[in-house]
């Protein structure tokens, strides 16, 4: 391994980065060098560089392992045991692009990844990859629940050779390197000892056939990458974050039937009327001084787009929050509706014409200038008593 780049150097950190540092370098890099979108020839190299080096410093024990021996403490580990802690799915999320999670594997360490194990026998058919995007709606939309149009780019098996690799009417060999197997040991010497490297065949993918006579539209990938659209039902009472998962609509797998799934993260777009607490709603209403002082019937907008009368009484402060049960958003889990909660905000004039001046002088000599306290409450009251 001493052809290999110092991970810390492949992601551009430093030694005492934390979790939260290396993983926004990673997430930098991976925009940049991601195959789906790079248009860099060596983007595949560069890809799996950085991906090694972030599965092994985004590993505490790893990470310990290899600050302490460097890459000759990584000898002995398998593309699986590089990777089966790392949560790539967090990684990608929010990045706005369709990334392929599974082809970090699949196209990069021969399928062996994750989600095979090392048998005797050749691996048998592969579930596609999950596809995971996002999707943007607005908060009436989450509210009604609603349709929205999603298009992906998705591995779909090729139609001539549904899958096989093969030029219709041939067949796979056998391969002799791993005799059918589909896995290979290499032993290595390390200073820890010998150590045995079980790892899928590289020549025949961990398959244990070779190709011979490739399928001449899929030039021998068994599939082919296709932009996609795709309607999804966004039910009712969805919120910021949650996910959609849509069966079968994920990358196509090793043979017919075994497609992945579509996964789409939803985000609400900000509405100008309200603010949202899970099923909740808050609104908040300006009124006028009289209103607040002699009370008013005020007509609050909802979601649904009517609008209700609501009254306030008579020395309403502001800043008072009054509840309108059930106005709220549909509870995706309960099926009951949240509630309303408008804040009464009392607006003072900026400027006064000379009749308006008038009137609250003498509402001011009226009034003698007193300001009565409002009176408390028991548990007022108590808190007076505790803190006395």
């Amino acid at each position: 391994m001493a052809d290999k780049r110092d991970y810390y150097e492949v992601l551009g950190v430093d030694k005492n980065s934390d979790e939260k540092e290396i993983k926004k370098a990673y997430r930098k890099l991976a925009m940049k060098y991601h195959p789906d979108v790079s248009e860099d020839a060596d983007a595949s190299e560069k890809f799996k560089e950085i991906s090694e080096a972030y599965a092994v410093l985004s590993d505490s024990e790893k990470r310990q392992k290899y600050d302490q021996f460097g890459h000759a403490g990584m000898d002995g580990f398998t593309a699986e045991d590089f990777y089966q802690n790392v949560n790539f799915e967090d990684v990608f999320q929010g990045m706005g692009m369709n990334f392929d999670i599974g082809n970090i594997f699949e196209t990069f360490f021969g399928g062996g990844g994750r989600g095979r194990g090392y048998s005797n026998r050749p691996a048998g058919p592969e579930r596609g990859s999950d596809i995971y995007t996002e999707t943007r709606i607005t908060l009436k939309e989450a509210f009604e629940g609603c349709e929205k149009e999603i298009k992906i780019r998705q591995d779909q098996l090729c139609p001539t050779c549904n899958g096989s690799k093969s030029r219709p009417g041939s067949e796979a060999e056998t391969c002799k390197t791993c005799n059918g197997t589909g896995q290979v040991k290499q032993v290595s010497n390390t200073f820890l000892g010998q150590m045995m490297n079980i790892r899928p065949c590289r020549d025949c993918g961990g398959t244990g056939k070779i190709i011979t006579d490739p399928c001449p539209d899929c030039k021998g990938k068994g599939k082919r990458r296709e932009t996609k659209t795709i309607t999804i039902d966004v039910p009712a009472g969805v919120d910021e974050g949650d996910r959609l998962r849509v069966s079968g609509e994920g990358n196509c797998g090793e043979g017919p039937g075994l497609n992945g799934d579509l996964i789409v993260s939803i985000h609400i777009k900000k509405d100008k009327n309200f603010t949202r607490d899970g099923a909740d709603l808050h609104y908040t209403k300006h009124i006028s001084f009289p209103q607040a002082a002699l009370g008013d019937k005020l007509a609050i907008p909802t979601i649904e787009g009517k609008e209700v009368e609501f009254e306030v009484p008579a020395g309403t402060q502001s800043d008072t929050v009054f509840k309108l049960r059930g106005q709220g958003m549909p509870s995706l889990r309960r099926g009951n509706r949240g509630n309303l909660f408008v804040t009464v905000n009392v607006v003072i004039p900026r400027k006064l014409n000379s009749k308006q001046r008038e009137l609250l002088e003498e509402f001011d000599k009226v009034s003698g200038n007193e300001i009565k306290q409002p009176k408390k409450g028991f548990f007022d009251k108590v808190k007076d008593a505790i803190e006395s």
